[in-house]
């Protein structure tokens, strides 16, 4: 692992960032007055926001838990990882598999600092700064080298960071770098924001990208064409609390007090919804 660490000035408090609002959402205490803002703001237009945040959550251990009990994966890269929480994917993952392996990549430098705190003396995990975007960057860190084999199948995971590769960014080469590596039998597990409304989906993508995020929410079909290359897991694309729904699994954390108003607001507004799935290498 590197030794180079963020200092102070590295980390922006004065615009908000995907990871500390995010992490507020799932109710972490690492964010500032300007991401708190950005997220009242967002819930006032699209109060389901709260809900399909902690649903694609709560959809990343089942995902987990699929790749490792039935796909057999033991190596996993997190792209976009944001801030740690409860039920991380090392530690999902090693509930079903102890050999696991994880690298975890955020271009935010808190995340980095918390990460690294989590992980110190794991040797099997570790998180990298790097900007998903710029696959070739995370392909050849020395910690993506050390720790994954791409001999062997590898599990990429974008959740809840689709929406922040807009089509400029050429988001199918992002999808296909390390899947187009990767042996056979690999996997990738896919969210974001969808929309049925062109109209709606139009006006959040402005609202976010405003206030200094890169955002594109989609339409589930656009989404369906980015993953068209891939042949999608049982039960397909979807409404993420339609994948593989389970009676019981770990809690998250409290809703933040102030945010509780907005708990339920997606069964009001079911026109915006977290959608997506796994996929895997043909």
């Amino acid at each position: 692992m590197n030794d180079d660490q963020p200092s102070i000035a590295d980390i922006p408090n004065d615009v908000p960032t995907s990871a500390r609002a995010y992490g507020w959402l799932l109710g972490g205490k690492d964010n500032y007055e300007v991401d708190r803002q950005f997220i009242r703001g967002q819930l006032e237009h699209h109060p389901a926001g709260l809900d399909i945040t902690r649903q694609n959550r709560l959809f990343l251990y089942r995902a987990v838990r699929y790749l490792t009990a039935e796909a057999g994966i033991r190596q996993f890269i997190d792209m976009g990882c944001g801030l740690p929480t409860d039920a991380n994917v090392h530690q999902v993952a090693r509930q079903f598999a102890p050999d696991a392996r994880v690298v975890y990549v955020d271009i935010d430098p808190i995340v980095l600092a918390h990460g690294r705190a989590l992980l110190a003396g794991d040797a099997s995990t570790t998180v990298i700064t790097a900007d998903m975007r710029d696959q070739d960057a995370v392909l050849e860190h020395e910690d993506v080298k050390r720790l994954i084999d791409f001999s062997e199948p590898v599990a990429t995971l974008f959740l809840s960071v689709g929406h922040h590769l807009p089509d400029a960014d050429d988001p199918k080469r992002i999808l296909h770098a390390v899947m187009d590596r990767a042996a056979a039998g690999s996997h990738l597990t896919f969210s974001q924001v969808a929309c049925d409304d062109p109209v709606r989906s139009a006006e959040m993508t402005a609202q976010v990208t405003s206030a200094g995020i890169p955002w594109q929410t989609r339409t589930p079909g656009e989404i369906d064409a980015l993953l068209a290359d891939f042949d999608p897991v049982e039960p397909g694309l979807c409404n993420l609390v339609d994948w593989r729904p389970m009676d019981l699994q770990p809690p998250l954390a409290p809703v933040p007090e102030e945010l509780r108003k907005y708990e339920g607001a997606s069964k009001l507004d079911t026109g915006i919804y977290e959608y997506g799935g796994v996929v895997r290498k043909r």
